[in-house]
């Protein structure tokens, strides 16, 4: 090649390179777009969604799934966003006794409430079960299920997560929100089924996930229908309506969804009984559990914690050929902040 023939590559090279420059960003975008969840690592946890995914929607296949029974179920804590050092919802309920505690000067030596009061976490674990129910009754009931939900909404606007100094709705996990996403885009209805309350839920989970209110399977309280001052409102009373938790989930998915799902999502022992009524049966099936593996850039844990325990479901894994994800390994980013 001549010197003036080099030269002229070179100017021709520099002139399509101005042309394009512009193009990449659009270009770049594109072709991250072509990957339905960038957030992952490319490996078995990712290829486990896509190629079910891609079995129950080829039409004619031997996996094919109508539209119509394409359900996946999602636990909320600790699967779709943070749950440590402890469940959101369990600290609104220490939020609501500290602003209620002016109204109620026995709580200041009453068990559990004064324990809230002092901080005194070991104290308020040690009352169990029992004591969580008593405080969530004494701070969820006897209101309108309107002036719930605006306390709620006002709640999770305001209210930062110790560690991350953010809101908790930020805690959310990048990489099940574009799963949830990809599931959509592909016929999937997406459906919450957590132990948490429902009416702590619905205010804000279609924002956050793309969940719509009636899509939410919660723990509840009694309601009660009433007419106040001339409006017809709902109560709600000191009184458990249904634990939708561990044995309640699959009884809870039959009673409000109506259909058994295809593919479900958790991450705990409370989502064992959700994951086998999902996959030991015929067909098509997808399990998968979030395993808490990243203590720099989230949190570590399983077998030994008080909040989200994965013992007898992660050895029933194996077992029942349900996916692992390791949060480490196999998640990219896992906030959007990130």
């Amino acid at each position: 090649m001549t010197a003036i023939n080099r030269r002229r590559l070179l100017a021709t090279a520099a002139t399509l390179s101005l042309l394009f420059a512009p193009a990449l960003p659009f270009l770049r975008q594109a072709q991250a777009q072509t990957d339905p969840l960038p957030s992952w690592n490319d490996g078995p946890s990712k290829q486990a969604n896509t190629g079910f995914v891609a079995r129950v929607t080829q039409q004619g296949g031997p996996d094919f799934v109508p539209a119509a029974e394409r359900i996946a179920t999602f636990d909320n804590d600790g699967t779709l966003w943070v749950e440590h050092p402890m469940y959101t919802q369990l600290a609104f309920v220490l939020d609501r006794v500290k602003v209620l505690a002016p109204q109620h000067p026995e709580w200041a030596t009453t068990q559990p409430f004064k324990a809230v009061l002092d901080g005194d976490m070991k104290t308020l674990m040690a009352a169990g079960e029992r004591g969580l129910m008593e405080l969530a009754m004494a701070t969820h009931a006897g209101m309108t299920t309107a002036e719930f939900e605006k306390i709620v909404t006002d709640w999770i606007a305001t209210a930062r997560h110790p560690r991350f100094k953010r809101p908790y709705t930020e805690l959310s996990y990048l990489p099940m929100i574009e799963l949830l996403a990809y599931l959509r885009a592909n016929g999937f209805k997406t459906f919450i089924v957590s132990g948490g309350g429902v009416e702590f839920m619905r205010p804000w989970t279609e924002r956050v996930y793309g969940v719509p209110p009636e899509q939410v399977v919660g723990s509840s309280i009694k309601t009660k229908f009433q007419m106040r001052d001339g409006r017809p409102e709902l109560m709600r009373l000191p009184e458990l309506n249904f634990i939708d938790d561990g044995l309640g989930k699959p009884v809870g998915i039959n009673e409000y969804i109506g259909r058994r799902p295809i593919a479900a999502f958790g991450n705990s022992d409370g989502d064992l009984e959700m994951l086998q009524w999902t996959t030991m049966t015929g067909g098509a099936r997808l399990g998968m559990i979030v395993h808490h593996t990243d203590a720099e850039r989230e949190y570590a844990y399983d077998r030994d914690t008080d909040f989200g325990r994965l013992d007898k479901a992660l050895d029933a894994a194996a077992a029942n050929k349900w996916v692992v994800i390791d949060m480490k390994n196999d998640w990219k980013r896992i906030f959007a902040f990130a």
